[in-house]
């Protein structure tokens, strides 16, 4: 991984579900919890996202604004979106550039086969626009509180 703590965060524009584009730039001022995920739908990163789904009140409390993004296409999110009633906007980096540039795009293995596409991570990046925590392989379930956890202890 090319990124580490401390390094200005790559700054992108990107689609939601509804077309509306959201750019990191724009949430200065605001911590950003920044996860990729392979797959909507796929039981990994329906956990995940259900898990950030249920902890997002405390997210909320905390003032952070959590973003999820993949390469799948609005209209995929759409129906993961209300499905999972996940009350975050995921984003769509259609060709994987964003992911690219967060070190989270990549060859990947499964079953013995061998393809391009998006690692689990999470960037924490604070208000300044800096990343403050890289997450790297994360366990789905667990995840959406180990980011709490950690907050806590930053701001203890």
């Amino acid at each position: 991984m090319n990124l580490k703590p401390g390094d200005i965060a790559p700054d992108f524009n990107l689609p939601d579900t509804h077309g509306n584009m959201v750019r990191l730039a724009d949430l200065k001022g605001k911590r950003v919890i920044l996860y990729f995920y392979p797959r909507d739908n796929t039981p990994g990163c329906t956990k995940e996202a259900c898990a950030f789904r249920d902890a997002y009140v405390d997210y909320q409390q905390r003032n952070l604004v959590v973003l999820g993004i993949s390469t799948d296409n609005a209209k995929s999110h759409e129906k993961f979106t209300t499905k999972f009633q996940l009350p975050f906007p995921l984003l769509c980096d259609l060709d994987g550039k964003v992911a690219t540039a967060y070190c989270s795009y990549g060859l990947k293995k499964f079953m013995g086969k061998e393809y391009m596409g998006i690692s689990r991570n999470t960037f924490m990046i604070d208000p300044d626009g800096k990343i403050e925590k890289i997450y790297e392989k994360v366990k789905p379930e667990t995840h959406a509180k180990d980011i709490l956890a950690d907050l806590a202890e930053l701001s203890g």
